[in-house]
């Protein structure tokens, strides 16, 4: 896959289904699933899709034969080693089928669940089980929507169909013993979609359930059931529209995201760079480069507006306080349109929502790039890593961790990185406050930069408060002195002067300089703790540890910066 393919957000469709599918409906079942991913195409243009399949006998492999016909990427993990998996398939023609699929997609096998030994696989048992158990976790936690060729009937398997359809919408697997942490139970849940294709089963007893007949199609979340044909739920379709937007915005810029975005891998890489972290670190350059493009539009329109109202404030004072021409009421009118068009284009095109959505998500790929880098998160963890990241904000910014999602899809499980990245994570994530490198510098550095630009905010409403009081005492006292031409230019220097000030506080306060300064500053101390930690560690386990610490620190502080600042929106009334 090349570069900008492997960096854009994909629609990634989760797949369980039946292995004994009737083979009387498999002409029906085809013309489902391809009427289901070209609807998919047709609405959201702008997002490849992705199937995950372990192409198993039957429902499986059925789909993925769709898929691939239409042009559609499949990833297939495998529950356990190729070869025991293969014992699994009961004839020769599916076991041939198996293979030749495996030939045309991008496979992971996942790693032996604790406890589980290879040995242990050779009878049909629990072990077995757990794995398949393991695999439908797996494609439940990294996917955006979960397709299932199911019958609607509970089932008791574990791992089976049934249980992979009720993880995905309760977060629970009950004959695995698998349930969510209450945090993410009390959450609102963006990954609970799933389109429900009925089908029967090659059994005496495998009709549909109750109420349901072959072909029908349904999308099933923890809400009632909607029929298949309506409209995607509006909270997904949000979600996805904003991943679409993530790709336009990333087309429309790609050369010069080219030419100047920074991304986190060094060019002298201390062993060699996976495959995945070289996709990490493509969507990391993307979101980064996105994220500054928009704060810079976003600054430009907070000194923008708040230069014209100190404009409009003077030219007030002109007309009022020196009796000028009327001249003055259409330049006060023309600056407010002008910032009121200002307003209108940012706006319209989303700046400071982008720039903090987009800030959000590179910060989050930071953190997953340097774990994954770090080996942090061990080979056999199945779910994903960062489901708590804005998992408590508003469901709109689940589009960011469903970014996440289909970047750790293509993490290797059973491959650890040589060591000396460890090494090379903790200098180039840590760093050190003298010489000021990496985070900790940056901190350091912008926390002396907030502090200067507040000090000199609070200096100037002094100087206004000051020299304002001065006037009005000099009027007070020499006003009979004082040229009759000369007052009312004092008398709107003292009305000017406090309104410069007021203005200025006002671009502090949407900046959230005192808040930002307190976040520089306990950052900044964490980075530091953190340096402490890891260099007084003794053993690589112990600063991994150090190093999951500060990356969940990291995300929650990043989720505390991003509603602080959706408090403050560029908005017209500033201008008044």
């Amino acid at each position: 896959m090349d570069a900008p393919t492997a960096a854009k957000a994909r629609l990634t469709i989760g797949l369980t289904a039946h292995r004994d599918l009737l083979p009387s409906e498999e002409p029906a079942l085809r013309e489902a699933i391809r009427r289901f991913f070209l609807r998919l195409q047709a609405e959201f243009p702008q997002l490849p899709l992705l199937l995950v399949s372990a192409l198993a006998e039957g429902g499986d492999q059925l789909v993925a034969e769709e898929a691939l016909a239409m042009g559609i990427e499949v990833l297939a993990p495998l529950p356990m080693p190729r070869a025991e998996y293969e014992r699994d398939f009961r004839t020769p023609e599916a076991l041939a089928k198996f293979r030749g699929l495996l030939a045309r997609v991008e496979v992971r096998e996942l790693s032996l669940q604790i406890g589980v030994r290879r040995e242990d696989l050779a009878e049909q048992g629990v072990a077995r089980s757990q794995q398949y158990a393991q695999l439908g976790i797996f494609i439940s936690s990294h996917c955006q929507l979960l397709l299932a060729l199911w019958d609607g009937r509970p089932g008791t398997a574990v791992g089976g169909t049934a249980e992979v359809v009720h993880f995905h919408i309760y977060e629970e697997m009950p004959a695995l013993g698998r349930r969510s942490a209450m945090p993410s139970l009390l959450a609102d849940d963006e990954n609970d979609l799933v389109f429900h294709i009925v089908c029967s089963r090659d059994r005496s007893d495998g009709g549909p359930a109750d109420g349901l007949l072959p072909g029908d199609e349904r999308w099933l979340t923890e809400n009632a059931p909607r029929p298949g044909d309506a409209p995607i739920p509006a909270d997904y379709r949000a979600m996805f529209e904003q991943m679409e937007e993530f790709n336009r915005d990333a087309a429309k810029y790609a050369a010069m995201i080219a030419t100047a975005s920074t991304g986190l891998l060094p060019e002298a890489p201390p062993a060699p760079i996976t495959p995945t972290a070289a996709r990490l670190d493509a969507i990391y350059r993307r979101a980064d480069w996105l994220a500054v493009h928009f704060q810079r539009r976003v600054d430009q329109s907070l000194r923008l507006t708040h230069g014209l109202a100190v404009l409009m404030g003077l030219a007030f004072m002109c007309y009022s306080e020196l009796n000028l021409s009327n001249g003055f009421i259409a330049i006060f009118l023309g600056l407010f349109a002008l910032g009121y068009v200002v307003y209108r284009i940012g706006a319209r095109r989303d700046w400071h929502r982008k720039y903090l959505d987009y800030r959000a998500l590179a910060e989050g790929l930071r953190v997953q790039l340097y774990w994954h880098l770090a080996d942090v998160v061990p080979t056999d963890s199945i779910a994903f890593a960062h489901d708590s990241f804005l998992q408590k904000q508003d469901v709109e910014l689940g589009w960011i961790r469903h970014v996440m999602r289909g970047a750790s899809l293509y993490r290797d499980r059973l491959r650890t990185h040589d060591r000396a990245w460890l090494d090379w994570v903790g200098e180039n994530w840590i760093g050190h406050r003298d010489p000021p490198s990496a985070q900790l510098g940056y901190y350091v550095r912008k926390t002396h930069l907030r502090e200067r630009q507040h000090a000199t905010t609070r200096a100037l409403g002094m100087l206004a408060l000051g020299t304002g009081l001065g006037i009005a005492l000099l009027l007070l006292v020499a006003g009979q002195r004082i040229a009759p031409g000369a007052q009312p230019y004092l008398q709107m220097l003292m009305g000017l002067l406090p309104l410069i000030a007021g203005v200025r506080e006002a671009y502090s306060f949407k900046k959230a300089d005192k808040e930002l300064i307190k976040q520089y500053r306990f950052m900044a101390r964490i980075f530091e703790r953190v340096r402490m930690l890891f260099d007084a560690s003794d053993t690589d386990a112990m600063r991994r540890e150090a190093l999951r610490s500060l990356g969940a620190a990291c995300l929650e502080e990043h989720a505390e910066w991003l509603l602080m600042h959706r408090q403050r929106p560029l908005e017209h009334n500033q201008l008044t």
